[in-house]
């Protein structure tokens, strides 16, 4: 019989408020580290190919052609030519007796082109030209000689024609244009007239080797003479071959 005391109760279980704490240990996870990478050696340096050989030019070439290489051209053969004897021979002689002579000379370059000019009337006074039966047609440039060439020839009042000009190299391909125009124009005109026109035209690199063949203003006049007397002489074995 109870006194009317509330006597404690049984605990049963566990208090809900004092629960027995388990010490967990919290596991990490475990992380995929990479191991470090190893120094890997240096790569050995590949061999340095070894270095050519350089190029010595020749101590007799100018420092102009080692720098832009050009074929030298072999030096003039000496001697005369020979024919045999037993054959008809045919050979003009540079006389100017009774001969017209008509000259086209080239204003650009003109203190080349004047001493050209100079040396031909000269050669041409020498042979026998009196300086009435001499016209001179100056014209712009050696491009333009061809044209005058041909004019001169087409009057047929003349034996023969000079043609005088002076092309120098430059920086641009113009000297390759000009001269060459100027060779072959005036071998047409001669071979369309049939009138002997002689080159007297310089084409040289510099202005110092153009000083140097100043002398091919007199040896042009003594071309076309040379030849305006072959032509004379074929025209005169033509027609006796005919009578």
């Amino acid at each position: 019989m109870s006194d009317g005391l509330d006597q404690p109760r049984l605990r049963l279980g566990p208090d809900p408020d004092e629960e027995r704490r388990e010490d967990v240990t919290e596991v990490e996870p475990e992380l995929d580290v990479e191991p470090e990478n190893e120094a890997e050696p240096d790569p050995e340096p590949e061999a340095e190919p070894e270095p050519e050989p350089a190029f010595e030019p020749d101590e007799d070439v100018p420092a102009e052609e080692d720098e832009l290489p050009r074929l030298r051209s072999p030096e003039h053969a000496s001697g005369e030519l020979r024919i045999p004897d037993g054959y008809g021979v045919i050979e003009g002689q540079p006389s100017g007796s009774s001969r017209a002579v008509g000259i086209v000379v080239a204003r650009f370059n003109g203190e080349l082109t004047s001493e050209l000019l100079t040396r031909a009337l000269d050669e041409l006074e020498r042979a026998g030209v009196g300086r009435e039966a001499v016209t001179v047609i100056p014209v712009p440039g050696a491009f333009e000689l061809p044209l005058a060439a041909m004019a001169l020839a087409k009057t047929r009042r003349y034996s023969c024609i000079v043609a005088l000009g002076a092309v120098v190299r430059g920086e641009t391909p113009h000297f390759e244009f000009v001269a060459s125009e100027a060779a072959s124009g005036l071998q047409l005109a001669g071979l369309e007239t049939g009138v002997p026109v002689a080159f007297g035209v310089l084409t040289t690199d510099t202005e110092e080797q153009a000083r140097e063949r100043l002398d091919k203003g007199a040896e042009a006049a003594r071309t076309a003479l040379e030849m305006a007397d072959v032509f004379s002489q074929l025209r005169a074995a033509a027609g006796s071959a005919q009578a």
